[in-house]
């Protein structure tokens, strides 16, 4: 059903919203506009990013959009606004339609045969290499404002996305494990530096299939970062696939890089920070939070040693 929230921020595209495509973070819903194009209209996450952050958001991805890479360019209202504040207090902005279907969904493994996921993955990494290399051309305004996915975004005092480490549902063991992988990655992340923005949150389902080509959508978690966090987040999802090394290796390549240890550490950077991801959002019970702190707690010690 959609929300007359929506109903009501699709009037300053003047289009009408037809179908809802997720409810997660933010509320997103296919929206019709008047020209009969389609477009992803989006009602955010009230107290996640705030208004500053979010304009940075939709000015980096029309950075982009103009240069050529496939992501979706921000669609200004028929006021020229890019971001509206609605009523209830919660804002609203609109992308650009693309097609193509997710490369994956969350916990369930591929369908696809490995070659095509080689391919696909190959393809990602040159996508990611694209967007990092054009981003470093870029100039940002002085008002440019994102999170930051450093060290000190990953395991300071007070990381991003939470202190995973003191997650309430995990065991005593586990919690031992995470402060391993909270010292560990802080000497590997330490001497890093965060450039410039990434996507920050490259899952399947923000990864677009349109026959062998592949584009990026959502970029609500982006920030000033460590570019092969990208990689990581990339990988975070497939741990258990049996080709996991061969769509590892793929990816590492269509990026062009072969540092091979720095890209699981990224792993083990999103894996780690999921589990704090959770603290303020899932219900206690819920099973994919033992889920998460398993899929840490196993990378951990896999990459520890």
């Amino acid at each position: 059903m959609i929300p007359e929230a929506a109903i009501q921020a699709a009037r300053h595209w003047g289009g009408i919203p037809t179908r809802l495509i997720a409810a997660r973070e933010n509320i997103v819903c296919e929206m019709r506009l008047s020209s009969g194009a389609r477009a992803a209209l989006r009602l955010h996450r009230p107290g996640y990013q705030p208004a500053a952050a979010i304009r940075s958001e939709l000015w980096w991805c029309a950075a982009l959009a103009r240069r050529g890479v496939p992501v979706p360019a921000p669609l200004p209202t028929s006021g020229g606004e890019m971001l509206v504040m609605l009523p209830s207090g919660s804002m609203a902005s609109a992308v650009g339609w693309l097609d193509g279907a997710p490369l994956g969904v969350a916990r369930v493994p591929f369908d696809r045969p490995v070659p095509q996921l080689l391919n696909l993955h190959h393809s990602l990494g040159q996508l990611l290499r694209q967007v990092h290399d054009v981003t470093a051309g870029l100039i940002f305004p002085e008002d440019f404002t994102r999170p930051r996915w450093d060290c000190d975004g990953f395991v300071g005092e007070a990381p991003f996305w939470g202190r995973f480490w003191d997650h309430p549902a995990a065991s005593a063991g586990d919690r031992s494990v995470l402060l391993a992988a909270r010292g560990f990655l802080a000497s590997q992340l330490g001497a890093l530096r965060a450039a410039h923005p990434i996507h920050a949150d490259v899952l399947r389902e923000n990864v677009l299939v349109n026959d062998r080509s592949v584009s990026l959508i959502d970029f609500d978690d982006a920030g000033w970062g460590l570019p092969l966090y990208d990689l990581g987040t990339a990988l975070s999802q497939s741990l258990q696939e049996p080709a996991y090394a061969e769509l590892r290796d793929a990816l590492m390549q269509g990026y062009g890089t072969t540092d091979r240890a720095l890209v699981e550490t990224m792993v083990l950077a999103r894996c780690c920070a999921s589990v704090g991801w959770m603290i303020p959002r899932l219900q206690p019970g819920d099973p994919v939070i033992d889920l998460h702190i398993r899929r840490a707690v196993v990378w951990a010690r896999h990459i520890m040693g």
